[in-house]
């Protein structure tokens, strides 16, 4: 086998950066020469998995700690749609130049074969104009892409199937790219004009998905709206999740009071989110002192505060659990709706209740309540008896237990890290053929 030169790139954000550390951990386990560019935040997880790691020059290093700080303006946006604009232009479409620098830069040094990046990562556009290198854009989030079959991204909606419902969708994809993201496309097109690159057109969601050259989505068909325009370089390669070293599993150290409990509940609201009001204090008040055994993650916010306000038995609250050892013995997952803990939760098989609305979790969120893998809230800052109630039916409503089954089946199929080295390594291989025979024509016709 042929070694090849890859780089990821991925923005400084737990949920665009975990994700493919699996992936890159095989491909260097293959003998590929693997390097990453991503944010000073990764140095000690890039150090751990043995990958060389480019750090940020020239860009600004905006993620989960860094954020509120960089842009406290951020805070006024209280919509989903006008919070998701800010976003799209502050932490990602404006930080395209300070990614090209950097990575035009790297290529000096390590002229690498493929790009890989996280779909949200705005530079690899203008990387693959510069530097003609192919481009893998990997889904970490749900699929995007607009459809004649679906609302567009970005709302949280779900598809209708009658005249009328789809006609609104009609119109509502027309608002979106016209009207409500068109800024943002412009934004983004004012960046291509800086490297001399054509505009693009349309939504600015689809644009991220139909600038790569094979975009290869985290998840499974039966987790996805039906499209009947689905573009053909989009794959679906199974659950992207973060890479996990053999026996590196702690024994659970409270397994002696699962016992003592009828049912198990698991909850987190991330690793982005710092407020634990708006999901783990009504979670720990719709279950403190009952017959549930509650287990908490707090992603390192406010951990001793909580313990110290809920003192309860039934309650074990954690800066982090290994989610390998908890879901398979938990019965709920309540979350905010961060794309890896649902896909991890769907592999174990484990139904959930979810109150997320920004950073992209209505999407994700609408898709769990649509396909019925649980309930969603629909809301940011659920009340302890929505909680409570929610977490109730799920337990005796057998249909979310039964999809979540189904759907843990059809996760199982998947070879995730194979099947994307296999697309991956067949992408190199076009690009290199298709530049041959691009240069054997122009020999033959100057000759």
């Amino acid at each position: 086998m042929k070694i090849r030169k890859i780089l990821f790139a991925t923005m400084p954000l737990d949920g665009h950066f975990n994700p493919l550390t699996s992936l890159a951990k095989h491909l260097l386990q293959q003998g590929h020469d693997v390097r990453w560019y991503t944010g000073n935040i990764f140095t000690e997880k890039l150090k751990k998995l043995e990958i060389p790691h480019y750090r940020f020059q020239k860009a600004l290093e905006v993620n989960q700690h860094t954020i509120d700080e960089l842009f406290p303006e951020r805070h006024k946006y209280k919509s989903i749609v006008s919070k998701l604009k800010f976003d799209i232009d502050q932490v990602f479409v404006l930080r395209a130049p300070e990614y090209t620098a950097d990575i035009l830069k790297i290529y000096k040094e390590f002229e690498f074969e493929v790009l890989v990046y996280d779909n949200a990562f705005p530079a690899a556009q203008i990387i693959r104009e510069k530097l003609h290198v192919p481009c893998v854009s990997m889904g970490i989030m749900p699929l995007s892409e607009s459809s004649v079959d679906l609302p567009p991204a970005g709302m949280g909606l779900t598809p209708s199937s009658g005249f009328w419902g789809r006609r609104k969708q009609d119109f509502l994809r027309f608002l979106a790219t016209n009207v409500l993201f068109k800024h943002s496309t412009q934004q983004y097109n004012k960046v291509l004009e800086q490297f001399q690159i054509s505009p693009a057109k349309g939504l600015i969601f689809d644009i991220i998905v139909k600038q790569a050259d094979l975009f290869l989505q985290s998840g499974v068909p039966g987790f996805e709206y039906k499209r009947s325009d689905l573009s053909s370089h989009i794959k679906f390669v199974g659950p992207l999740l973060p890479f996990k070293a053999v026996g590196s599993s702690a024994e659970f150290k409270y397994r002696e009071l699962l016992k003592q409990y009828k049912k198990v509940i698991l909850a987190t609201q991330g690793t982005v989110e710092r407020d634990t009001e708006k999901l783990l204090v009504p979670t720990l008040e719709a279950f403190k002192g009952t017959e549930y055994l509650l287990i908490v993650t707090t992603g390192g916010s406010k951990t001793q505060e909580l313990r110290k306000r809920y003192p309860q038995e039934n309650i074990v609250i954690e800066d982090f659990i290994d989610f390998t050892i908890v879901m398979p013995i938990a019965d709920v997952y309540v979350s905010n709706g961060g794309y890896g803990g649902v896909l991890l939760s769907l592999q174990n098989r484990l139904p959930m209740v979810v109150a997320g609305i920004h950073e992209g979790k209505n999407e994700i969120n609408a898709r769990i309540g649509y396909f019925k893998l649980g309930i969603n809230l629909k809301t940011e800052t659920p009340t302890p008896q929505q909680i409570r109630n929610s977490v109730d039916k799920v337990l005796s409503d057998n249909t979310y237990q039964k999809n979540v089954n189904q759907l843990g089946e059809e996760f199982g199929r998947y070879d995730t890290n194979v099947t994307c080295e296999r697309y991956i390594l067949n992408l190199i291989t076009q690009h290199k053929n298709r530049v041959i025979a691009s240069q054997a024509l122009e020999s033959m016709l100057s000759a």
